[in-house]
């Protein structure tokens, strides 16, 4: 690894990670060797990556139906719930097979473990994401077409 003379980076390095992320459109890329690391992120922008897909929006405002006062109070911070489903990958979240479908699950209704509840796009592949365990789909998190980020919150199943 060259390291430049003014600050003891690879400033090519750092050139090639920063078209690394534009060309897999990752948000942020880390590498680390012995005592060397490096982080190179970036903000998605969210009209970049909502295409024409993007028109049946209306679908999802169903599955966002009025809950009892309590279960808002209850899920304040999804991301604390135990019954949070968390993004396994970056990408884009559709919660239907296709444009105008009925989605895969809608709140209210009992999921089963391994049952696709929402497809993440990511690199121009749609990977279906399974419920990781069985219940009754509490609250959406996430509007159909809406990038997400590891980890981000996008059901409750209790």
């Amino acid at each position: 690894m060259t390291k430049d003379n003014n600050n003891g980076f690879d400033k090519n390095l750092i050139r090639e990670l920063a078209l690394l992320l534009d060309e897999t459109n990752l948000s942020e890329i880390e590498l680390e060797q012995k005592d060397f690391r490096i982080r190179v992120a970036r903000q998605l922008r969210i009209e970049a990556s909502v295409p024409t897909y993007a028109a049946p929006v209306a679908a999802p405002q169903p599955m966002a139906a009025p809950v009892a006062a309590a279960a808002v109070a209850e899920v304040a911070d999804p991301a604390k719930h135990p019954g949070t489903v968390p993004s396994p990958m970056v990408g884009t979240a559709y919660l239907s097979p296709e444009p105008g479908a009925r989605p895969f699950v809608e709140v209210g209704e009992r999921v089963n473990e391994g049952q696709t509840v929402l497809i993440v796009e990511a690199m121009k592949t749609m990977n279906q994401i399974p419920a990781p365990r069985s219940g009754v789909l509490k609250q959406v998190l996430v509007k159909d077409a809406q990038p997400v980020e590891y980890g981000e919150p996008l059901f409750i199943i209790e």
